[in-house]
């Protein structure tokens, strides 16, 4: 069962980030700028965040194989229709489909884990899953960059199709079982308010990267902000909400959803900064931009052994906080780079890199189950993989406005300066995470302390 949910990850994390690579390739195919196609990279993880809260419903109604295995079948459809689009709009409709099958891909997986597994090895059970989803979206890019110059862009979305079909397969004999006899209504108010709110969020963002007329910008900002507060009020008077707002009480679980807010919004950009400064800042090919995400790997995997040991050693509190500070530190120092920089040198960024951010993602999608007791589960995956596909969307959002914002001509020259100035703002954002999570208590791994707010 472990591997099922382990493939899954590595899938979904695979497609959220081949596109990358694959950037300018598309741009010119489908004859946009490489900036604008940020909106078919917004559109699939805005999607995974609006319709996850749906997954707990879901595998309480339906069970947890049927709705893993609809899921996967969604997915593999979006991504044919992936690899038919001739235009923007059409590849940003068919990232939505399969947005809508990979909304549930996760939060299930973590959801059977969590039922599963005895807590005590819960978090080894997650480092391997991390790892797998962590390869995912390292050999995304290479996968991506390799099928860019020595086939065709259609091919990264196409190759979901089979590897569906033996995800199917698999689901069939492998994924087991879980629901109730008789599931609560779902909220749909809660739902609408929710996905109104996260959509006109992005849309006042994407108004900014295109140069919207500033009332346009205030007015989706306002509506968003204000369908939020409907929401949160709702919530609070609904017996059973779409996103539970009350656990947000236990300290590890607000601390586990804002640290990864800020920390995804910081980081979630940087792939597609780096790809953009490589292939147009410095002229290399797509797969020898591809190629430098390996070393992220490596680190990635280098630092797994060590995790729990870390945790148990240092606990959530401190070890969280320093490696925040230290991703902060590694993004800002990616501003050193040029196009003269050796390539064993940017492989060496890249590596430590990987190593902070394995760690990173590992303590944070955990903390968030510690102090939980296992009924919460589903809705506690269900918030935690929507705080995390909901900061990406943003955080790329984000990114690709500082480029645009920074990128005084569209030479190699501008791309190179764009990426220095942006990975600094992008590194002191992450470094707000810290702060968040120094308001954790001592909580351990494999050991429960009082963390209640």
């Amino acid at each position: 069962m472990i591997w099922l949910v382990s493939a899954a990850f590595f899938m979904q994390a695979l497609d959220s980030t081949i596109v990358n690579t694959a950037v300018p390739a598309i741009a010119g195919a489908l004859d946009v700028s490489p900036l604008s196609m940020r909106t078919a990279l917004t559109s699939y993880v805005l999607t995974l965040a609006i319709f996850i809260p749906m997954s707990p419903w879901l595998c309480d109604r339906f069970g947890t194989r049927r709705v893993f295995g609809g899921a996967i079948t969604v997915f593999a459809l979006g991504s044919l229709l992936c690899g038919l689009a001739q235009t923007l709009p059409e590849l940003v409709a068919s990232r939505i489909v399969q947005g809508l099958g990979g909304a549930a891909l996760m939060p299930v997986g973590r959801y059977v884990l969590v039922r599963s597994i005895d807590r005590r090895e819960f978090v080894s059970a997650m480092t391997t899953v991390a790892t797998f989803g962590l390869l995912g979206s390292v050999f995304g890019p290479l996968l991506g960059g390799a099928l860019v110059e020595f086939t065709n862009w259609r091919l990264i979305f196409l190759i979901n199709v089979p590897v569906g079909i033996v995800g199917l397969l698999l689901n069939r004999r492998e994924m087991p079982e879980y629901r109730l006899d008789q599931a609560n209504r779902f909220d749909t108010t809660g739902f609408l308010l929710f996905a109104g709110s996260s959509a006109l969020f992005l849309m006042a963002a994407e108004t900014v990267g295109t140069s919207g007329h500033a009332l346009s910008i205030a007015g989706y900002a306002l509506a968003a902000v204000g369908l939020g507060i409907l929401y949160v009020r709702h919530s609070r008077r609904t017996e059973h909400p779409v996103s539970d707002l009350s656990l947000l009480k236990v300290r590890s679980v607000w601390v586990s959803l804002a640290g990864n807010l800020f920390t995804r919004l910081g980081v979630s950009g940087m792939y597609l900064l780096l790809v953009l400064f490589l292939q147009i800042g410095c002229g290399w090919s797509p797969l020898h931009a591809g190629l430098m995400m390996v070393p992220q790997a490596i680190g990635s995997i280098s630092v797994k052994p060590f995790i729990h040991r870390l945790l148990t050693q240092f606990g959530y509190r401190r070890l969280l906080l320093g490696n925040t500070i230290a991703v902060s530190i590694v993004l800002c120092s990616f501003a050193l780079l040029t196009p003269e920089t050796p390539m064993w040198i940017i492989a060496s960024f890249v590596y430590v890199y990987g190593a902070v951010m394995s760690l990173q993602y590992t303590a944070m999608n955990t903390l968030a189950y510690v102090d939980l007791d296992v009924r919460h589960a589903a809705m506690a995956s269900s918030m935690a993989s929507t705080a995390q596909y909901l900061s990406m969307s943003f955080g790329i959002a984000l990114a690709s406005l500082l480029m645009g914002g920074f990128l005084g001509s569209h030479n190699a020259q501008g791309y190179v300066w764009a990426f220095r100035w942006s990975v600094v703002v992008l590194g002191m954002i992450t470094l707000a995470a810290s702060w968040i999570f120094s308001r954790l208590r001592e909580t351990r791994a494999g050991k429960v302390v009082d963390a209640t707010a």
